[in-house]
């Protein structure tokens, strides 16, 4: 199994409407590649006191070679999307792991 974890630090002023947002559209917009395993939305509960709400979306594959075809063909496109909704309004980082 492959997690595809992004991570997203959120100003104040925007975490009820990006929250909103990633439940309706972004999280189905991922499903609807038919790629995934599970996708998932979590809030961290132990962050750093720095003002900002940070989320995990998690997204899991069955094969690296998903993954892959995932990343190659929509990833940057559902970025670009939270961009445009967005911008300049959080920071955002991607891990990559695997189940052992």
């Amino acid at each position: 199994m492959i997690l595809f974890n992004i991570t997203y630090s959120l100003d104040p002023t925007i975490e009820r409407d990006w929250l909103r947002w990633a439940k309706a559209e972004y999280l189905p917009m991922i499903e609807a590649t038919t790629l995934t395993d599970n996708v998932r939305i979590l809030k961290l509960l132990t962050e750093l006191d720095n003002g900002a709400a940070t989320y995990s979306v998690q997204v899991y594959f069955t094969a690296m070679e998903t993954f892959l075809a995932y990343h190659h063909t929509f990833a940057d496109a559902h970025q670009r999307k939270a961009d445009e909704l967005f911008a300049n309004k959080y920071a955002t980082f991607r891990t990559l792991l695997e189940d052992v």
